[in-house]
C-alpha cells in the first residue's frame, strides 16, 4: 500500500513538472523582418479593471510573457522582468504578463503585491493560448516588435541574457527612439508571450 501511494505521488509530482518547461533548448535568434507574422490581437481586463488590447502597445517593443503563479520557471523570470520592465520603459519597451492560472484574479492579484510587479498583468485563458499558436507550456514569452509582430517565440526559461540581448537588438539605438515618437520612422520591437498550462 505504502509503494502504490509512493508511486502515485512521484507521478503526480512528475505530471506537474512536466506542464512547465524548465530549460529552453534551442538557441534564441530573432526572425528576420520578412519572416516575422503579426501578433494576434487581445483585448483582457487587467487588476484595476481596465481593458487592455496589444494593439495599445503598437510602436512599442512588448515582451508577452504567458506564465502562472504555480510554474516554478515563471517565478524565476519575473524578477528579470521587472528589471528590464524598470530599465527599458523610457525606451519604449513594456512587459504584459498573461497569467493562466485557473484561479484567476484570486490567486494572481496577492501574487502581484507579494512580488512587487511593475507591469501589467492580464489574465488569459485557452482560447487566448490558440491563438498564440496553442501554448503548451508555461513560461511561454513572445517578443514582439514595434509594428506588433512576433519576432521571437521562447518556449520554457530561457537565459536572462537571452532576453536582454533580444530586447536591446529590438530597441535599437536610444537616438532612434527619440526619431520614432517624433513621428519618424517607426522601428523594429519586442514581444515575449508566456503561458501556464
Amino acid at each position: 500500500m505504502n509503494k502504490t501511494i509512493r508511486w502515485l505521488g512521484i507521478g503526480a509530482v512528475a505530471a506537474y513538472l512536466a506542464s512547465c518547461t524548465f530549460v529552453e533548448t534551442e538557441r534564441a535568434t530573432l526572425k528576420p523582418e520578412k519572416d516575422r507574422k503579426p501578433a494576434p490581437e487581445f483585448a483582457l481586463k487587467d487588476s484595476s479593471g481596465a481593458t487592455v488590447k496589444l494593439s495599445d502597445y503598437r510602436g512599442k517593443v512588448v515582451l508577452l510573457n504567458f506564465w502562472a503563479t504555480w510554474c516554478p520557471p515563471c517565478k524565476v523570470e519575473i524578477p528579470w522582468f521587472i528589471g528590464f520592465e524598470r530599465e527599458y520603459k523610457d525606451r519604449n519597451f513594456e512587459v504584459l504578463g498573461i497569467s493562466m492560472d485557473d484561479d484567476g484574479w484570486k490567486a494572481v492579484g496577492p501574487y502581484i503585491t507579494r512580488s512587487k510587479i511593475n507591469y501589467r498583468v492580464l489574465i488569459g485563458g485557452e482560447d487566448l493560448g490558440t491563438l498564440y499558436g496553442g501554448v503548451e507550456a508555461l513560461p511561454t514569452t513572445f517578443m514582439i516588435d514595434r509594428e506588433g509582430r512576433i519576432a521571437r517565440t521562447h518556449t520554457g526559461l530561457a537565459a536572462r541574457s537571452t532576453y536582454e540581448h533580444e530586447i536591446l537588438g529590438l530597441l535599437g539605438s536610444p537616438q532612434n527612439d527619440s526619431i520614432r515618437s517624433s513621428g519618424g520612422p517607426a522601428s523594429r520591437g519586442l514581444l515575449a508571450f508566456v503561458r501556464a498550462e
